[in-house]
């Protein structure tokens, strides 16, 4: 599969917004009145344009439409992508913040290393490492539409009027129940999406200008308004409208040239994994030193961001390159 700059570039975007968004986890600073209007802006449409990606890498690598005889080796590789990782940092995770805990603050600490084991895979709305989910929802979206699509890529609209349907049905916050049922409709856009090529393309080059304004409008609406409504109200016209808005402005506008969004685009996977580690340790190593109240917040929240960025890959380039899995898992 030949990778596209395009996508790269959206993912680097995407992937700065997931750093800004883990900037705070449960207990907020005080006297910071322009962080939670942030976040509620970011969490409007941000993860809904990575499962919108993902989706469409999916169906554009030709993973959704491998045939029968080939799914025991795909599902393989996609389980050596996905879960080995989620399970692998999950893990690292609780037991860094079982052991750094006794030491520095950390956010959304286990009670214990059973208790926290068993809220990352089971009891998944209390897990110590709630910010990978996407690995596991991932996962699980994209073995049950190549199951469901058996390389008859025309069922793909059906599965997308399927997965909106899905999409308004409660599920229980177990095995990352609630998060599939949310999140699957958005890999269902980006996999029609692909599968309409180069109608797609010509869709957001003409209409894109005016669904960046419709979508800046609908997030300042939310930010000034938006504090108490359901979170399904929001997400899905939102998240549905920062597809093409945001692809196309990435892909058809002078912003389309950009390196440093390509850079991190490139990244983006080793910054998930552990952006939210170097943020813990950053804003742990602050609080033993500085208030991150009112006016502190400012530099920590750009040295948080710095470190949440830069950090996992400069842990790649110095450390994961020399070892060949890892290196491998990450890129």
């Amino acid at each position: 599969m030949s990778r596209r700059d395009d996508i790269d570039r959206v993912k680097g975007f995407a992937i700065i917004l997931v750093v800004l968004g883990h900037l705070v986890a449960r207990a907020d600073p005080l006297n910071v009145d322009w962080y939670e209007p942030m976040r509620r802006a970011i969490y409007a449409f941000h993860m809904p344009l990575f499962l919108y990606l993902s989706g469409m890498i999916a169906m554009h690598s030709g993973f959704l439409v491998t045939k029968r005889p080939l799914w025991l080796r795909v599902i393989r590789a996609r389980a050596q992508r996905l879960l080995i990782p989620f399970f692998g940092l999950g893990i690292l995770i609780v037991v860094a913040k079982l052991a750094l805990g006794r030491f520095i603050y950390v956010d959304n600490p286990p009670a214990g290393l059973v208790s926290g084991l068993l809220d990352l895979f089971w009891n998944t709305e209390d897990s110590p490492a709630l910010s990978i989910w996407y690995l596991f929802v991932l996962f699980s979206v994209s073995l049950i539409t190549l199951v469901l699509v058996d390389a008859r890529p025309q069922r793909l609209p059906w599965l997308l009027l399927g997965a909106l349907l899905l999409y308004a049905v409660p599920l229980p916050a177990y095995m990352y129940l609630d998060r599939i049922g949310t999140y699957a409709v958005f890999f269902m856009f980006g996999a029609n999406a692909s599968r309409l090529g180069a109608r797609w393309e010509r869709f957001m080059a003409r209409f894109w200008p005016g669904l960046l304004v419709m979508l800046a409008s609908s997030i300042a609406v939310i930010v000034i308004y938006g504090e108490y409504w359901p979170e399904r109200l929001i997400l899905l016209p939102v998240g549905a409208l920062s597809m093409p808005a945001i692809h196309g402005w990435l892909r058809f506008s002078p912003v389309s040239t950009s390196q440093i969004l390509k850079w991190l685009g490139r990244n983006s996977f080793m910054i998930y994994f552990f952006n939210t580690m170097f943020i813990g340790l950053t804003k742990g190593i602050w609080l033993c030193f500085a208030s991150w109240n009112g006016d502190h917040f400012i530099p920590l929240a750009l040295l948080m961001t710095g470190t949440g960025l830069l950090g996992p890959i400069s842990l790649k380039k110095l450390v994961f390159r020399r070892i060949r899995r890892l290196d491998r898992l990450t890129d």
